[in-house]
């Protein structure tokens, strides 16, 4: 299937290799259905990764044997043919399939999709609210009025600040229109946090990623959104490679690898908010804030982050296939992000009732604040032990420019209690 907001062609390859156009079908609920019932429980149908591809491969899966949707970025078949039609794109498409050479993509469920429309509509209204307020940002700047007395522009004594400020006609229209906008832009923002909250406390994994301090909301749903069942991937290496976070490598013969940047192939939403997580994770006491500071002293600090948002990933792998929580969460921490989602969703607030909220005793997040400390000065410990044992690499992880080798399996890494 070719399919296009109108329509869809459809093409046909027979047991034979024999190939044959169908004709077209509106893109249409119920003539896909329809089209859908026609077709035998052992056929396998395939189609582009395109905006309606989920739900049509969702209407088609339960009458045949399979549905294929197709990586579009793997079909040079297609983009790069000389003569291109819709007939020649479905025909392609099929002996492909046929062939068992199309390079298929994982086709979410209907939750992974909402989720993914969520956070993409957020993502989208901050980006226009940080546009609306860089705009308002600068109308003072252009008119010489100096640096604001408050660090908000935008809270109560920051916008009474603005409204005193004397500015040309013109001036004044655009800085009331860019506090309209941010208003707005804050209310619709605000329903869909109130809706991404909803799903968290129906969601055990987004809950389960927020037990990582300095994880929030935003960044465990971008990460459930863009991987959704986690079981897909056999290892944290695949994760990492889906999410871009991994960093290309060219070699060839003798000569030494090539390390270049990441690859980027994979969702730039799940990898931006993994890559705000690590510098929240840097500021917290803990093992990844000692990774962190590690790899700013050899390679800087924005090395250091994508290294961080990519060990974050591998971490992320690690909680959901072992269906355990951080090692080294801080309780009271996360029982304020869940009670924060909870006012999000529009639970009532319960002011007065003790450890509701868990991170207001001071002597409590101090305790768990040492602990913390401990964890990130055993890690310093262990890297200390491993650089100065400096065992000799034998085999294949001594190839010079190899990118990475596998940690020594069975091998508990040397501290004291």
């Amino acid at each position: 299937m070719d399919v296009h907001r109108d329509f869809c062609e459809i093409a046909i390859v027979e047991p034979d290799g024999h190939a044959r156009s169908a004709g077209r079908i509106n893109t249409v609920v119920e003539e896909l259905e329809l089209f859908a019932r026609s077709l035998a429980a052992d056929d396998v149908v395939a189609l582009e990764a395109t905006s309606g591809a989920g739900l049509i491969a969702e209407i088609i899966e339960p009458h045949v044997a399979a549905v294929l949707v197709a990586n579009t970025r793997k079909l040079p078949q297609i983009s790069k043919a000389t003569a291109k039609t819709d007939r020649l794109d479905a025909r392609t498409l099929a002996r492909l399939a046929g062939s068992g050479f199309l390079e298929t993509v994982w086709a979410p469920d209907e939750r992974t999709r909402a989720l993914r429309r969520l956070c993409a509509r957020r993502e989208a209204l901050v980006r226009a609210r940080t546009r609306a307020k860089n705009e308002a940002h600068a109308v003072p700047a252009r008119n010489l009025c100096g640096r604001p007395p408050v660090s908000d522009c935008f809270g109560k004594k920051g916008r009474a600040w603005l409204a005193e400020l004397q500015l040309p006609i013109d001036e004044r229209l655009t800085l009331d229109g860019c506090l309209r906008q941010i208003d707005f832009l804050d209310t619709e923002i605000g329903a869909l946090e109130a809706a991404l909250a909803t799903q968290a406390l129906d969601s055990p994994q987004i809950q389960r990623l927020m037990t990582v301090p300095g994880v929030n909301l935003h960044t465990a749903a971008a990460f459930m959104a863009s991987v959704g069942d986690i079981r897909r991937f056999p290892s944290a290496r695949h994760v990492v490679g889906y999410l871009g976070l991994d960093p290309r490598v060219r070699q060839s013969g003798n000569a030494e690898a090539r390390h270049g940047r990441i690859s980027k192939a994979g969702s730039s939403l799940a990898r931006g908010m993994l890559g705000e997580a690590a510098w929240s994770v840097a500021q917290t006491p803990g093992p990844l804030k000692a990774f962190f500071e590690r790899i700013r002293a050899r390679k800087g600090p924005q090395v250091a982050a994508t290294a961080t948002a990519r060990k974050l990933a591998c971490l992320f792998w690690c909680l959901l296939t072992r269906q355990e929580d951080y090692a080294y969460a801080r309780p009271s921490m996360t029982r304020s992000k869940i009670r924060q989602l909870e006012l999000a969703a529009g639970a009532p607030p319960r002011k007065g009732v003790r450890g509701i909220a868990g991170n207001k005793n001071a002597q409590t997040r101090e305790a768990e604040r040492e602990i913390a400390r401990r964890a990130e000065t055993a890690y310093r410990r262990t890297i200390a032990d491993w650089k100065a044992a400096g065992p000799a690499k034998t085999g294949a992880g001594a190839t010079p420019g190899r990118a990475s080798s596998r940690p020594s399996k069975g091998k508990a890494a040397r501290q004291t209690p």
